[in-house]
């Protein structure tokens, strides 16, 4: 299902956009835009689609979706009935993130909290606790204070546990290729891998790809990916198998092969131990899953904060907590 892509509006003179979404019920909206989004989802239990994952969320779900990363949350229920839930959403563009931790050292976790959400990031309890201890701030009339609150957020979280979620290759999630923030000798091994992960690849070839040493290479995978080699080359190649999953009718013996794996059995331990089921029963989820999906509401007119000029200037004769930022 092609996810809708989301224009998102930051108002004149503003570096990120907040919205404090209060609703019955949150919404199927499968969707993808340019920009990172943090989301806090409050009183609300449900499942969080990002990328070709499916996780059931809770309260004080905190996430970090990077760009063009398609992804959506629906609930089914709210904790407290009495109450909406709600969803505060912050957007911001990477750019300007990257270039103020190169310019403000005291800024410089900035950098190492997007390269871990390249595949995006689910937080834990206690880091949602803490967002939502500051939303007086991040939802202020001013702009600048907002700012400065999604700031002290964004470095706080950048130390915070977190979970990656989609695969490396999820869904386009790695169209526009290496991110050309990491080093260049490191590009040119995801270029590769990328590239060529349905074939036999050696640590060897890779390390002469980039012209380092088995050690320096590794090292440059843990600093700047997050993760050992191997483990990377296994989710790209998880990554493909799903969307083929999804996709495709095909036997899983043909998947397993076009996915890279060198045996049947080799791909279902690996899939079973990466996703928790077996890939006939994921495809059995997932095609479930989609035909909801596909029933579902599409993205075509967002929420207020998205909607036509003229209706949000009739919506803004009404009393509201917060403004874009």
């Amino acid at each position: 299902m092609k996810p809708a892509y989301e224009h998102v509006e930051f108002g004149d003179q503003c570096s990120v956009r907040v919205y404090h979404r209060r609703l019955p019920r949150i919404p199927f909206e499968w969707h993808r835009h340019p920009e990172y989004e943090l989301t806090l989802t409050m009183n609300s239990h449900g499942k969080r689609y990002i990328g070709d994952t499916v996780t059931r969320y809770e309260a004080d779900d905190l996430v970090l979706v990077p760009p063009d990363l398609p992804h959506t949350w629906a609930s089914n229920r709210s904790i407290d009935a009495k109450e909406p839930q709600v969803a505060i959403v912050v957007w911001f563009d990477g750019e300007w993130a990257r270039r103020l931790a190169d310019c403000c050292p005291e800024y410089a976790p900035l950098r190492k909290l997007l390269r871990r959400a390249a595949c995006g990031l689910a937080f834990d309890a206690a880091a949602g606790a803490a967002m939502r201890a500051r939303l007086d701030a991040l939802l202020a009339e001013a702009p600048r204070t907002r700012l400065a609150a999604t700031l002290e957020i964004l470095c706080a979280l950048a130390e915070a546990p977190g979970t990656p979620l989609a695969s490396p290759s999820a869904f386009g999630a790695r169209e526009s290729g290496p991110s050309g923030y990491e080093p260049e000798r490191l590009n040119r091994v995801l270029a590769m891998i990328d590239a060529q992960f349905a074939q036999p690849l050696r640590l060897a070839d890779l390390c002469s790809a980039a012209g380092l040493s088995e050690r320096t290479l590794a090292r440059q995978f843990a600093q700047h990916i997050g993760e050992s080699v191997g483990r990377y080359l296994t989710r790209v190649r998880l990554g493909h198998a799903c969307r083929l999953l999804a996709d495709t009718s095909l036997p899983v013996s043909v998947i397993a092969t076009r996915s890279g794996f060198a045996s049947v059995a080799h791909f279902n331990r690996q899939f079973k131990a990466a996703k928790g089921t077996t890939p006939v029963e994921w495809r059995g989820q997932y095609a479930g899953e989609r035909a909801t999906m596909e029933a579902a509401p599409r993205l075509t007119e967002r929420s207020p904060s998205l909607a036509p000029r003229t209706a949000r200037q009739r919506s803004n004769k009404r009393p509201r907590r917060a403004g874009p930022a």
